[in-house]
């Protein structure tokens, strides 16, 4: 090993990255969506909570999720719920890697309800239907990123 990898190893320790996992950071939240606007917005809900946004579009969300393990994933799910279905995978199998339930997801939707009651997919923890205001998506996010 490198001695400056080393160095920041130290500076900055990853118990559980060195067994294997990554260490979830619940001071990050990956916002995903289509929409640059609507990312903004919710970047712009996510920073009042005290955390920092990591704002991509879907294409580019998969890569940022294996580079780093935020505590909340927010995904856009645009008009049909499924903008960012392609993530799913990827997130189940860090949850699965890692044993927990991390990163929670929460899906913004144009329509009301449960995951469950939705058909969505097993990895969506919570539901916020649209249009995202900071009263309704703010408590959601601490009371998912506060579990951590």
């Amino acid at each position: 090993m490198c001695p400056a990898n080393r160095d920041d190893s130290d500076k900055h320790p990853k118990p559980a990255a060195r067994a294997g996992a990554a260490a979830a950071d619940f001071s990050k939240v990956l916002v995903v969506g289509k929409s640059t606007i609507n990312r903004v917005v919710v970047s712009k809900i996510v920073e009042k909570s005290g955390l920092k946004p990591i704002s991509e579009p879907p294409e580019a969300a998969e890569k940022t999720l294996t580079g780093q393990l935020p505590g909340a994933v927010i995904l856009d799910g645009g008009p049909d719920n499924k903008d960012c279905d392609r993530l799913m995978s990827a997130i189940d199998a860090l949850r699965r890697a890692s044993g927990k339930p991390l990163p929670a997801v929460i899906l913004l939707s144009t329509r009301n309800g449960t995951p469950e009651s939705l058909g969505l997919s097993s990895v969506v923890d919570a539901v916020v239907v649209k249009p995202i205001t900071p009263e309704k998506l703010q408590p959601v996010v601490d009371r998912l990123v506060g579990r951590g």
